[in-house]
């Protein structure tokens, strides 16, 4: 960043702080939270709280993407942008865009999967258990066989599941590359 930018020390220290901040979410939310829910909860109360808890970190993490472009745009000159500056912006830009696909049309698509899910698992009386607590054939895979329109419904939560999880991975590799220029353009500390 260019010195005599239009906002100066004020937005690095925005920017870094939202950059950082948003990053540290990304990691505990994809890294640390999903996998001890998963493992502690009840399969349909692990998925409650995922629909709770997925559509207000997709929401902040466009914000904070948004928020991002918008100091790097006013602190730019763009007649002369060097190669880490265009690529910091097209990173923030990517974060901001695979955000906004798993906010407006990826996670509204995987909860409603998941709910047409629970409510077949529910008249076969299954959701209630903790992962791995069972013992003997999977009844997950029993109902899917046994049952197309099932099979269907986790074929789509997984497609809609797996988008979303790439388009998440997607924004932590963005932001990390771009905490990892910042870090590595520290000339003091």
């Amino acid at each position: 960043m260019e010195e005599g930018g239009a906002l100066g020390g004020l937005a690095r220290v925005v920017h870094l702080l939202v950059l950082s901040g948003v990053w540290g979410m990304q990691m505990w939310v994809t890294f640390a939270s999903g996998f001890l829910l998963f493992r502690g909860l009840p399969r349909h109360t692990f998925g409650l709280v995922q629909s709770k808890l997925f559509p207000a970190y997709f929401h902040v993490s466009v914000g904070c993407a948004f928020a991002n472009l918008c100091i790097l745009v006013s602190q730019y000159s763009w007649a002369q942008l060097t190669f880490w500056e265009t690529s910091q912006l097209f990173l923030l830009l990517l974060s901001f865009m695979l955000a906004a696909a798993n906010d407006l049309w990826l996670e509204p698509r995987t909860s409603a999967a998941m709910w047409a899910l629970h409510r077949v698992e529910k008249e076969r009386g299954l959701g209630q258990e903790v992962p791995g607590s069972r013992q003997g054939p999977d009844p997950y895979r029993q109902l899917q066989a046994q049952d197309p329109k099932y099979s269907a419904l986790r074929k789509t939560f997984f497609r809609y599941h797996g988008l979303s999880s790439l388009c998440n991975l997607g924004c932590l590799l963005a932001n990390g590359l771009c905490l990892a220029g910042l870090a590595l353009g520290l000339q003091t500390l």
